[in-house]
């Protein structure tokens, strides 16, 4: 007889073995007259396989998943803004937010199957205000600013560990920016802060300087969506 104490190895493959088998035989004793459909048979086997994945595998998954999520719609979304602006100015820019912003991030979360937002504790549009997971994490992004600490992504699990939140920070980079979120006196034009104002009642998004936090790219990746990348 093999021990399991001097050969842990042969012990182990051969107990797998012979748990896969027993599994594989219970799936297609069911009865004369049933058979295990191809699909049922695939299932199986896919959450065999995913067990072999370690939580480090799936988190860096989701983390390189998220990088080029965030990086896609970043691109998509100034591209859009660059666009209106050529065509009509800043207000152009205004009116394009308030109208497509929100569409623009239903058409990515559906692309990708992956619920995409950018939210911000000063929001232009209430409804991107952040939510109790959030929160910690935007804190985290501004004491980095603030001290000077380089912001990374970041991965947390939430729900229970069902979804992964991808988080990366947005910072003001550019003059551009602050056309319409800098200094309501210095940089932001009488008549384009009056559009804001109309349609942006409750807005919070401006005051902002070269270099702060205007908030951060937050993206609820499911954890089986990444395991079946794997």
């Amino acid at each position: 007889m093999i021990s399991k104490f001097i050969f842990p190895t042969l012990f182990n493959l051969m107990k797998n073995l012979t748990y896969t088998i027993f599994s594989i035989a219970l799936l297609f004793s069911c009865g004369p007259r049933e058979r295990i459909s191809k699909e049922v048979f695939d299932k199986v086997n896919n959450s065999m396989e995913a067990k072999k994945l370690s939580e480090a595998q799936i988190t860096q998954e989701a983390m390189v998943w998220g990088d080029s999520i965030s990086t896609a719609a970043q691109q998509q979304f100034m591209s859009s803004l660059h666009k209106a602006v050529e065509e009509n100015g800043f207000a152009g820019a205004i009116s394009f937010c308030n109208g497509n912003a929100a569409p623009i991030a239903s058409e990515l979360s559906k692309k990708y199957g992956v619920e995409i937002r950018r939210t911000s504790f000063r929001a232009r549009n209430p409804a991107n205000r952040p939510t109790a997971d959030e929160s910690p994490i935007l804190d985290a992004y501004q004491y980095n600013v603030e001290n000077s600490i380089e912001n990374e992504p970041n991965i947390q699990k939430i729900e229970g560990g069902d979804i992964l939140l991808y988080t990366k920070a947005i910072v003001i980079s550019s003059e551009f920016c602050l056309a319409c979120h800098g200094d309501v006196k210095k940089d932001i034009k009488a008549d384009l802060l009056n559009k804001i104002d109309s349609l942006y009642p409750n807005d919070l998004a401006r005051g902002f300087r070269l270099g702060n936090l205007r908030g951060m790219w937050s993206l609820k990746i499911p954890k089986k969506a990444v395991v079946n990348r794997l």
